[in-house]
């Protein structure tokens, strides 16, 4: 069968997913069972591979999606805790303090605090803490989610201490031991390229965040209302990104996201809290009140405002709960401390599935999941809970996870099947490096700009940057090597494409959907997020396209040509939006007033 027509058969399943999740609405409890039996169609009679090989993935991925519902209810059990305890209360007072607009929490809580904590445990983590966060302080599940899911790009390259490279990357490339005798050093060199490209891509994405909250969920459905606190969006962008580079050029991969949201996050409230680049106190800008919210945008998690059982609590004590998160994830994955040791020490393992050859391994105490309920029970006495809110908090829970298993258990024994389809009689490769092949024929020499394309396909898929790395990294390597460029900047690409891939990867969504109670939007969410995902992917592909071939075709290429039109289109639309916000505000019908 042709390389063409193998690339178009791996398509069906990302296909079904498009038409029915994505085009049609249709719940993931409802799409996934489809896509999942396409993908068994084609690995059985196309690909030829053994049938006991694909119930053996199929199994691997019901395991997988067992771990992820872990996660999900330890993410869940930790927000319940604190809203019985009071902390929610407390937390939600401490940001109206900093600032009631909710443009200036959403970059406070998802950007910088969901990459601190991307760069401390990475594997979706933030959406499971910064997604139901900021449901507790008041915002549309939709929202919150949509938010969360957009962060995702800029600080997943260097998430769970550097994962995607040092594991992805490395190990995707040391398959081929002639292309170097140290696979360290040339990851960590890709890393820095890596570390460029992502800042000059993340220089927008808290606008992006920020003008689609006000669009889609904000009163005028209004991109400039969200456009208008550029400044402050863009500062806070650099806040992040500039330690980010510099941690990443000089300490290496593992720390550049940690330490980059980080840095940003004490230099931003601070800032913020001294009025730098703020909206003026009657441009502050909020949701409407909750009764004229559209249906769709809230979930069955419903946040209640309790307070302490004292009348008060303190933020230090309020956010003792997040801090420990924080501060556990560290300890645990850092290779220097013996803790990573003994939280890896107990492992759930199936070897060899039918055999297969698929192992299926979980360690839940280094799972995040088991670090949310361990910080759970901290709360409990910590916040001095009785016994009744306690019990309720992990009955509710309980509930919600349930709701995201039925379309977990589809959605990830598909992937795993699409991904598991090597070895078969017909002598094919893996589904997605046939698609991979398909592309790499068709478009030759421009391939770059699609680099970063595969890349996001291959995390849309797989549910991972590392996967999605160690998938692709030797493909892209060989690829540049054959059209002749420096092949380091086309893993790069692969790195930075994988990264962004999380903004529309399936069960992602899934996952931070069901936190807040939004099962079955799944859909709605990956439309909001396909045009960031966009941007982010041929921005950096025409900008590596620019950057390889410009020493042969010159600076004016059409890698460069696309970037500048990119950065124009972008200039162009913050200041013509920034001039409507100013009518609207001289119109007095512009912006919400605080509640």
């Amino acid at each position: 069968m042709s390389t063409g027509m193998l690339s178009v058969l791996s398509l069906l399943p990302i296909i079904v997913v498009a038409i029915f999740l994505v085009g049609l609405r249709w719940p993931a409890s409802k799409a996934m069972p489809i896509s999942y039996l396409v993908a068994i169609a084609l690995a059985l009679f196309v690909w030829k591979v053994p049938g006991a090989n694909v119930a053996a993935a199929s199994l691997h991925g019901l395991f997988t999606a067992g771990t992820l519902l872990y996660i999900i209810f330890g993410a869940i059990l930790l927000l319940n805790t604190l809203q019985e305890s009071g902390g929610i209360k407390t937390i939600r007072q401490g940001f109206t303090d900093i600032s009631p607009d909710r443009r200036i929490q959403v970059i406070i809580v998802a950007w910088l605090f969901g990459s601190f904590i991307e760069g401390s445990a990475g594997f979706g983590t933030p959406a499971a803490v910064a997604v139901p966060l900021m449901v507790g302080l008041g915002f549309p599940a939709m929202a919150a989610v949509v938010a969360g899911m957009i962060i995702q790009s800029t600080p997943v390259s260097f998430g769970a201490v550097g994962t995607p490279m040092l594991v992805g990357v490395q190990t995707g490339l040391s398959a081929d031991t002639s292309i170097t005798s140290d696979f360290l050093a040339l990851t960590v060199d890709i890393a820095e390229k890596v570390s460029i490209l992502h800042m000059i891509a993340g220089t927008l994405v808290p606008l992006f965040v920020v003008a689609f909250m006000t669009k889609f969920f904000g009163k005028n459905k209004s991109f400039t209302e969200g456009l208008k606190i550029w400044k402050f969006a863009l500062f806070s962008a650099f806040a992040m990104t500039i330690p980010y580079v510099i941690v990443a050029n000089t300490l290496g991969p593992e720390f550049p996201s940690m330490i980059g949201g980080l840095v940003g996050l004490a230099i931003v409230i601070f800032a913020a809290k001294k009025g730098l680049f703020m909206p003026k106190e009657d441009e502050v800008w909020d949701f409407e009140e909750k009764s004229k919210w559209d249906p769709e945008w809230s979930g069955k998690l419903e946040i209640k405002d309790i307070a302490h059982k004292s009348g008060s609590m303190s933020m230090v004590k309020a956010w003792t709960p997040y801090v420990l998160v924080g501060l556990f994830l560290i300890l645990t994955r850092l290779q220097s401390l013996p803790f990573l040791e003994w939280s890896q020490a107990w492992t759930l393992k199936w070897e060899d599935i039918f055999g297969s050859g698929i192992t299926s391994s979980f360690q839940p105490l280094y799972s995040p999941g088991a670090i949310f309920i361990l910080v759970s029970v901290i709360t409990y006495f910590l916040h001095g809970m009785n016994g009744a809110a306690y019990k309720r908090a992990w009955g509710a829970s309980g509930k919600t996870m349930i709701a995201a298993s039925t379309a977990l258990i589809f959605t990830v024994p598909m992937v795993q099947v699409f991904l598991n389809t090597g070895g078969g009689e017909a002598g094919y490769e893996r589904m997605p490096i046939e698609l991979a092949n398909g592309v790499a024929a068709l478009v030759g020499d421009a391939w770059p700009i699609f680099a970063t394309f595969i890349g996001g396909i291959g995390a849309f898929i797989a549910g991972s940057n590392t996967v999605s790395n160690m998938m692709f990294a030797l493909f892209q390597y060989d690829v540049g090597s054959q059209i002749g460029v420096d092949p380091t900047w086309v893993v790069a690409l692969q790195a930075v494409g994988g990264a962004a891939g999380n903004m529309i990867c399936v069960h992602n969504v899934v996952a931070a959907a069901a936190v807040v109670g939004l099962v079955g939007k799944e859909g709605t969410v990956i439309r909001k997020t396909l045009l960031p995902f966009l941007y982010y992917a041929l921005l950096l592909g025409a900008l590596g396209y620019s950057i390889v071939w410009t020493a042969e075709k010159g600076l004016f290429n059409i890698g460069s040509i696309i970037a500048v039109l990119i950065a124009i289109g972008a200039i162009y639309v913050i200041a013509t939006n920034n001039k409507r916000a100013k009518l609207l505000l001289s119109n007095d019908s512009g912006i919400n007033t605080p509640k």
